[in-house]
């Protein structure tokens, strides 16, 4: 029996020992303790038991928290609340991102508007510094009532962006086809709400109107499934099967996803940078000849 426990015992030391060496992190869901205000901290209101957190714009400034690590690879969910009523000129920054110049990112962007209308989703990916690839879609909910999941999948194979597990956009490694993907540089989750009146609805149409603020999303549940960066891209990266993620189930859509990203393109997409040929004077870029799935 004596050695039957010592067996046990070293194995369960092994295996929480290989779990710290490749590093990947279950979040506590604590905003106290896994973020830290980035941005005007006067405009971000944790609750007590770090369960709930929200961010405000008004006129003196917006506001941001990021994340305490850095990640290669996984998967990260966060249930969010939008800005109620009218919140044109507003937007609401959910992303992954590099720190260096040269910076790799993974976006959400939801885009404010004028009571009424539907609220915009824009994602975008940049590799090596260069981004130029919005998509944007109309939610098929209000999203400003009740909290709902936004996910971002990000592996080896493919990102997912994902809206309560409906995929709506995939953006795939086609390395060896020639087109960036975002696979070397470690990032951070970043959060922001901030005054894009210039641009976020109807072009800069409708700007930020400070008398309707302030301006408040909020955050409730999330979870950080991911290889926290700890210098060394072997942990991460290379496909490796220690992390559920990169295994070969998840290098494409199953026939489900498939059938609701479809659904999703087709009835709620009103912007695709692969369809904007004066934008690239008819030269798309390459991936957008390529297989999505």
């Amino acid at each position: 029996m004596r050695n039957i426990t010592c067996t046990k015992a070293t194995l369960l030391l092994w295996f929480s020992f290989a779990r710290l060496a490749f590093a990947s992190l279950l979040s506590n869901e604590n905003y106290n303790h896994d973020f830290h205000i980035t941005w005007s901290p006067n405009n971000v209101n944790t609750s007590t038991d770090g369960r709930s957190t929200s961010l405000k714009l008004d006129q003196q400034s917006g506001s941001a928290f990021g994340s305490n690590e850095m990640f290669l690879f996984g998967e990260i969910d966060m249930q969010i609340k939008l800005v109620p009523d009218y919140s044109a000129g507003t937007v609401l920054a959910f992303y992954l991102s590099s720190d260096d110049p040269n910076r790799d990112e993974i976006d959400f962007e939801f885009l404010g508007n004028v009571t009424g209308q539907p609220y915009i989703l824009q994602t975008n990916v940049y590799t090596n510094g260069s981004g130029n690839r919005e998509e944007r879609i109309n939610l098929w909910f209000d999203p400003t009532k009740e909290f709902h999941t936004y996910t971002i999948l990000w592996n080896v194979y493919q990102i997912v962006f994902m809206v309560d597990w409906v995929p709506v956009r995939v953006y795939r490694n086609h390395v060896d086809k020639g087109v960036a993907f975002p696979i070397r540089q470690p990032m951070s989750l970043k959060v922001s709400l901030w005054n894009g009146g210039d641009w976020a609805t109807r072009g800069g149409l409708d700007k930020v109107d400070f008398s309707k603020g302030p301006f408040i999303a909020t955050f409730g549940e999330y979870k950080i499934d991911a290889c926290v960066w700890k210098g060394n891209p072997r942990y991460c990266r290379l496909g490796s099967n220690s992390y559920w993620w990169n295994r070969p189930r998840f290098n494409t859509l199953n026939w489900a996803q498939r059938r609701l990203f479809k659904w999703a393109r087709k009835y709620h997409m009103v912007y695709d940078y692969c369809q904007d040929y004066e934008r690239f004077q008819g030269r798309v870029p390459k991936e957008c000849s390529l297989p999505k799935y």
